[in-house]
């Protein structure tokens, strides 16, 4: 972990848990990519009402990342790389976007936890990360839908 920050936050929680000291070492995490929707989203998280994150899953397959699994840990950070709080993942499902419901917009806990506003800032944010590939959103592309709760913070 190059993060020095991340590596404290680890290490802090490691003291108070040593039953996960042979766990591998968490992916260090900003949430969207631009810097005030990474700030606020890391304080949504911090406050307990973030409590998902929902990349596309054709993104992940084609920047190689692997899949998460339940019990996987996230050092999540601001724009800045500062670690945040540290989240562990509860709950993985794959949906197509367009069976993404209110339920979902609201664990989620971004802007004002609408359905529609997940969708529009979802849909933006996938056109955005799949245009390097080529690609682009569909309603039946498979959404990641990856719950978690926050089990640390300093």
């Amino acid at each position: 972990m190059e993060n020095t920050s991340a590596r404290h936050l680890w290490g802090d929680y490691l003291d108070q848990h040593l039953e996960y000291a042979f766990t591998e070492a968490p992916k260090v995490v900003h949430f969207c990519n631009n810097e005030q929707d990474a700030n606020e989203c890391a304080l949504l998280v911090k406050k307990g009402i973030k409590k998902a994150t929902s990349p596309c899953l054709l993104e992940l397959q084609l920047s190689k990342e692997p899949l998460p699994k339940i019990g996987d840990f996230m050092i999540v950070t601001n724009w800045e790389g500062e670690a945040q709080c540290l989240v562990r993942t509860t709950s993985v499902r794959l949906k197509p976007f367009f069976s993404i419901d209110e339920y979902y917009a609201k664990v989620e806990g971004e802007g004002d936890k609408s359905l529609a506003y997940w969708k529009k800032s979802h849909w933006d944010y996938y056109t955005k990360t799949l245009q390097p590939y080529g690609r682009k959103p569909n309603n039946s592309m498979i959404v990641v839908c990856q719950e978690f709760e926050k089990v640390f913070e300093r």
